[in-house]
């Protein structure tokens, strides 16, 4: 696998994990049409669209259903605490380990039927820059979870 598509990997994955919640009615339960752009080292792949079932109890916990999942392997990550204000949830996560990779996020809960989020993903191996990507997400209610 090649360093580009690790590091592709973990920035979806940090997106996938970065759901909606903190704030209590940032965002309503049930089905969300989610449709991400991922710019990756300059090169635009194509939008995926996704759907996602929140649970009320997710829904009342943006800040914990969209920070990234804490465990990178073969890496020590460091987290710096998400800020949830106005709407807005940002949060960092620096890994140094065999890559050492950088990953921060900006959600904006426009309101609860919608939201849209900016991911960046820096990476390095052995000192020289070999990811540079960016996740355009819009996320956008569809109605109840099947």
């Amino acid at each position: 696998m090649t360093h580009q598509r690790i590091a592709a990997i973990l920035l979806i994955a940090s997106a996938c994990a970065a759901a909606p919640a903190v704030a209590q009615d940032a965002i309503d339960p049930g089905l969300w049409k989610i449709s991400t752009k991922v710019l990756l080292n300059g090169n635009p792949t194509p939008v995926e669209v996704k759907t996602r079932c929140i649970t009320a109890e997710q829904a009342a916990d943006v800040v914990k259903t969209f920070s990234p999942a804490f465990a990178v392997m073969n890496a020590n990550c460091e987290r710096d605490e998400p800020k949830f204000e106005g709407g807005k949830l940002s949060w960092r996560l620096v890994c140094k380990g065999q890559m050492d990779t950088d990953v921060s996020g900006e959600f904006n809960f426009s309101n609860p039927k919608h939201y849209t989020a900016v991911v960046v993903t820096k990476g390095w191996l052995a000192g020289q820059q070999v990811v540079n990507s960016s996740a355009a997400i819009e996320g956008e209610h569809a109605g109840a979870c099947p």
